[in-house]
């Protein structure tokens, strides 16, 4: 297992879903969701879907939170990149 696998910090939790971003992750910016044996990557910048899917219920709840959170997304994208302390962004209520 390579060292970036091991360091993949949770920056936000709700509803069982775990939002994740690893460090020095390749571009384009975006984030991994985990909902139980489901996972996503999605694009910051277009809240698109790269790969992997989640349930339409899950995705829904993701997908709401990251719009709402974009600009904290892509500062942690950048404090990643940089090898910096990531933030904790609040979760969905």
């Amino acid at each position: 297992m390579s060292k970036k696998a091991l360091f993949m910090p949770t920056i936000s939790e709700f509803y069982g879903i775990f939002i994740l971003m690893f460090y020095n992750d390749h571009a384009p910016p975006h984030f991994h969701a985990r909902y139980g044996e489901y996972e996503v990557l999605i694009r910051i910048s277009q809240l698109d879907i790269l790969a992997g899917e989640l349930p339409a219920r899950a995705l829904n709840f993701v997908m709401e939170w990251a719009q709402a959170h974009q600009k904290e997304l892509m500062e942690d994208w950048d404090y990643a990149s940089n090898n910096k302390k990531l933030q904790k962004i609040p979760p969905l209520r």
